[in-house]
């Protein structure tokens, strides 16, 4: 296998953290033991992440979509960022200089689970390392509409004009204003979908699947992943 050149590392990779209910069927646990060990992993890949220069990490964490599910799994879902965050407070804000961030819609999300998010963002807010940003109550239709709707309303106030709506000023009205371009999207457990997450940023991103459920998708697996987008050549349109 080449190795794994640390000149050319991607500047944002985003991952669809797919696989952990199976992962825990497979092991005859019910599927909230599988979205632990996630979570589990997700710590240890965004410290790999951060100790080789990636600047940003996205991660599909729940959709706006992952209501349907059952009420117990949701109530789960809904507190393991909260036992996360007060798992590895010490170590993950404090020690690996690694600042968190969300996207998605704050106004679901149970207040427990808001003000824990919040105050890790504001603890965190100064460090240099890599953003772990996590989407959470995100679609990508629901991000875009609401971008448009806030667009529509300024030209209706006569704060825009219709000519001034370009791909700049919608970028710039995502819940990824400040984020650089995406370069690579990953998605765990063999799934080949893109399950309405990023679209706009998808544009010009590489693509790279895997059938490794994302607790066992480690950072050795990350690194794979890595190594697999620095052999592409990204023409972005044109030739090379």
């Amino acid at each position: 296998m080449a190795e794994l050149d640390l000149t050319r590392i991607p500047n944002h990779v985003a991952i669809i953290l797919d696989g952990n209910g199976r992962w825990a069927k497979e092991r005859g646990k019910p599927r909230i033991y599988g979205h632990r060990h996630g979570a589990f992993n997700l710590r240890d890949v965004a410290k790999y992440a951060n100790s080789i220069g990636v600047k940003y990490l996205t991660v599909y964490c729940f959709s706006t979509e992952n209501w349907k599910r059952p009420d117990d799994e949701v109530n789960f879902l809904m507190n393991t960022p909260v036992w996360y965050i007060k798992r590895f407070w010490k170590t993950m804000v404090e020690n690996t200089n690694i600042r968190y961030k969300m996207i998605g819609r704050r106004d679901r999300l149970p207040k427990k689970l808001l003000q824990a998010i919040e105050e890790m963002e504001e603890a965190s807010k100064n460090h240099t390392g890599l953003t772990l940003s996590l989407a959470i109550d995100y679609g990508s239709r629901d991000e875009i509409t609401t971008a448009v709707k806030k667009i529509a309303t300024e030209v209706k106030e006569n704060k825009l004009n219709v000519s001034d709506i370009n791909e700049d000023l919608i970028t710039n009205n995502l819940f990824t204003k400040d984020y650089p371009p995406l370069d690579l999207m990953i998605r765990t457990s063999g799934e080949y979908r893109i399950s309405n997450f990023l679209l706009w940023q998808l544009a010009y991103s590489e693509f790279y699947f895997t059938n490794t459920y994302f607790p066992d998708f480690t950072p050795e697996k990350f690194k794979e992943a890595l190594i697999d987008f620095q052999s592409r050549n990204r023409r972005f349109g044109g030739l090379k």
